[in-house]
Formats: structure tokens, C-alpha cells, sequence
């Protein structure tokens, strides 16, 4: 069962530790490249501001965004501000969303977010979490998939793994750490076994690595589709 106010402390926690970080990188910080292609870190630090800010709408039943378009203009009009004015923006984006999640509400409901994908309103807190963490990581400052939390790591796995059951172009395939093991979800056997440590496998399925570290047995390692 998704426990939503655990999840919620743990944005919390994650979004504290984002900002403590980047906190110490200099002004300029924002014009330099994060490890997103074309995206500079001021870039990613306005994503994480207006995704909460979408996440918000998402609880209250509006639109997830106004449309594409004005969500990429929203990122592009932000992106190239001074670092305290993105770091107030993320803070302040995070209390309206902490604030909008703290109503009272039926956690059980369908919500629906980009491109007509619909989800449980329980997971909203879990799927920004996502945001935070993985960003951090993008940032490029000294956060790696080796440090994301082990809870939120298998989670992750979990989830991503079941999100690509049924992707045509993906094989049945299981995944392991050697320690845990999931698959993608499809009928039949699986027939490729992909694994690696923790940290690779996210990497992985996150579209963080390439997942040249990885063992494929049983054919070749799969392409995944973009997320």
C-alpha cells in the first residue's frame, strides 16, 4: 500500500538535501551544462520548480500544464535566473505543493497528468520525489545514483520496470540486483535477464546510463524507449 505522508516527508527530505547542495555552487553555476543534453542546470532547477507547481494543479484537478508549449516557455523564460532566485523558486514551489497535498482529500482518486497518463492521487508525492532525487543526480554537483536512498531506489526499479510492461519494442525481461528481482511484466518467460548493481540498473531505466555495466544473459540488452 502507498503510504502518501511518508512519501511526502521524504520529497521533503530530498528537496532539503537539493538545496543545501546547491546552495554552495556559485552564481554562474546556473549557465553550466547539467548532465541532461541541452539542458543547463538553471534549467533543471526551473523543471523542479514548475513541475511542483504542476504537480499542485494535478491535486486539485486542473491540467496538469496549459499545454507543451507553454510548459518549455515556462523552463526557458526561468532557467537563466541568478542561483538564489531559483533556489527561493523551488522552496516556494515545494511549500504550495506541501500546502495543496496537506488538504484534505481522497487519496484514493484517479488523477490524471501529461499526455492523458492517469495514476492513483496517492503516488503524486512518490512521482515527485522521482523529480527531486533524479534531478538532483542531473545536476551534476557531486550527487550520484550511488547515493540516492536504498528505499527509494528499489521503488524506482519497481516502478519504471512495471512502466515499461507491454512497451512493444521491449522483450520480456527480468531485472536484477542480485538481491531483488523484477520484470517488466508481460506474458511468457522472460527472455532476457539484465543485471547489475542497484545504482546501474536505476541508471538504466532511468535513461541515467547507458548500461554498459550491466550483464545481459539470453540476448542482447534492450533498447528502451524515452520516458
Amino acid at each position: 500500500m502507498i503510504d502518501h505522508v511518508r512519501d511526502l516527508a521524504s520529497v521533503r527530505d530530498a528537496t532539503d538535501r537539493l538545496l543545501s547542495a546547491a546552495s554552495k555552487l556559485n552564481n554562474d553555476s546556473t549557465a553550466e551544462p547539467s548532465r541532461l543534453p541541452g539542458w543547463t542546470r538553471g534549467y533543471v532547477l526551473a523543471h523542479l520548480a514548475r513541475n511542483a507547481d504542476a504537480l499542485v494543479n494535478v491535486l486539485a484537478g486542473r491540467p496538469m500544464y496549459e499545454s507543451a508549449l507553454q510548459r518549455d516557455a515556462d523552463i526557458e523564460r526561468d532557467a537563466p535566473r541568478p542561483l538564489p532566485e531559483q533556489l527561493d523558486d523551488v522552496r516556494a514551489s515545494m511549500a504550495r505543493f506541501e500546502e495543496r497535498a496537506a488538504l484534505p482529500a481522497d487519496w484514493s482518486r484517479t488523477v490524471t497528468l501529461r499526455n492523458g497518463v492517469t495514476d492513483s492521487a496517492s503516488r503524486i508525492p512518490f512521482r515527485r520525489w522521482v523529480e527531486v532525487e533524479l534531478h538532483h543526480v542531473d545536476l551534476g554537483i557531486g550527487y550520484e545514483l550511488e547515493d540516492l536512498p536504498e528505499e527509494f531506489v528499489q521503488r524506482e526499479i519497481s516502478f519504471l520496470t512495471a512502466r515499461f510492461a507491454g512497451s512493444p519494442g521491449v522483450p520480456p525481461v527480468r531485472v536484477t540486483d542480485g538481491t531483488h528481482a523484477w520484470d517488466t511484466g508481460r506474458e511468457g518467460d522472460p527472455e532476457v535477464t539484465v543485471s547489475g548493481s542497484a545504482a546501474d540498473v536505476v541508471g538504466w531505466l532511468a535513461g541515467r546510463r547507458d548500461g554498459s555495466a550491466l550483464t545481459a544473459e539470453g540476448g542482447l540488452l534492450p533498447s528502451l524507449p524515452p520516458l
